[in-house]
């Protein structure tokens, strides 16, 4: 028995050397599952774990005598890493410094974003924590102003053909069904925002998404944790700022695209494997202004 996403069904299997073992327990106590136990003194299997080992590589993790592997569910013991020294790490005030030079950008230098950049950026977004392992995140990468600007163009095809989804029999109907709030977002944002959309692309102007030099779809699969791709995608936006680089997050173009078969069309088309229930697109450049102060911001509460 295993939780089941769209890369693995079988759970992982554990594997420990007891020449190597010194029956710490250290390993039994991080498992989540309850698939270790203690026995003579040695770690072992237990055959008790509620849904069989999902390969989040605790157990390995924590050893201090390298005696544990897990392998399956895309996880091996060559996965494993040193970790770097604390004090390496982004103290709390650079972190915020960081986080506080970070604005939206949507105006962008005519540069090319380096390849290498770009993976780094997505070598960070790759450490961002998920639901259950194997990661169940996919990315759409469009790494030139062309290619972007192409997707953008068909993307406003796309909507031309769903226009009716804005109209106003369509949304005087679905009122009662999906309630004030919605109908609000519909009528206030979400219409003139296809409207605009595709008037705007008429005249030659891109406010889908830019004409950034680079775009970066985060979506996941029908197994994935809704989170999961909001959180890479977070990860890659700082670390995209750490690296000098504007970025923008884009939320509108996702919920287009997820139901009906012209939708399951243009997924096909682009190369988007799934339709997902939550996905971002984050645009990325060199920023084309310079940005002299910072904005303050807060919750709607903190109880």
């Amino acid at each position: 028995m295993a939780i089941p996403t769209s890369r693995a069904k079988e759970p992982g299997n554990i594997t420990v050397d007891y020449e190597r073992c010194n029956g710490c327990g250290k390993c039994v106590s991080v498992c989540s599952d309850l698939d270790l136990e203690l026995h003579e003194g040695k770690a072992r299997s237990s055959g008790n774990g509620v849904f069989g080992c999902i390969a989040c590589g605790q157990c390995m993790a924590v050893c201090p005598e390298d005696a544990i592997e897990v392998h399956g569910r895309f996880l091996s013991h060559d996965d494993l890493f040193p970790l770097p020294a604390r004090e390496t790490a982004a103290s709390f005030e650079s972190l915020m410094n960081l986080l506080q030079r970070r604005r939206s950008i949507r105006k962008f230098k005519n540069i090319p974003v380096e390849h290498n950049l770009l993976d780094k950026v997505l070598k960070a977004a790759q450490t961002a924590p998920m639901g259950l392992p194997p990661s169940d995140v996919n990315v759409m990468v469009l790494d030139s102003k062309e290619k972007v600007r192409a997707f953008a163009v068909d993307f406003c095809q796309f909507l031309e053909t769903i226009k009716w989804f804005s109209s106003s029999w369509f949304l005087t109907l679905m009122k009662p069904f999906w309630g004030k709030e919605t109908d609000e977002l519909f009528r206030n944002f979400l219409k003139p925002l296809l409207n605009k959309y595709i008037t705007s692309m008429k005249k030659g102007e891109n406010v889908v998404n830019y004409d950034a030099p680079v775009a970066l779809y985060f979506y996941g699969s029908p197994y994935c944790d809704p989170g999961d791709p909001i959180i890479a995608a977070t990860y890659a936006m700082i670390a995209a700022e750490s690296l000098g680089l504007g970025t923008c997050m884009l939320g509108a173009v996702h919920p287009f695209i997820q139901s009906g078969k012209t939708a399951r069309k243009f997924r096909e088309k682009h190369g988007i494997r799934f339709k997902s229930r939550e996905g971002l697109f984050l645009i990325m450049g060199y920023p084309k202004a310079e940005y002299l102060k910072g904005i303050r911001r807060n919750f709607a509460s903190v109880n």
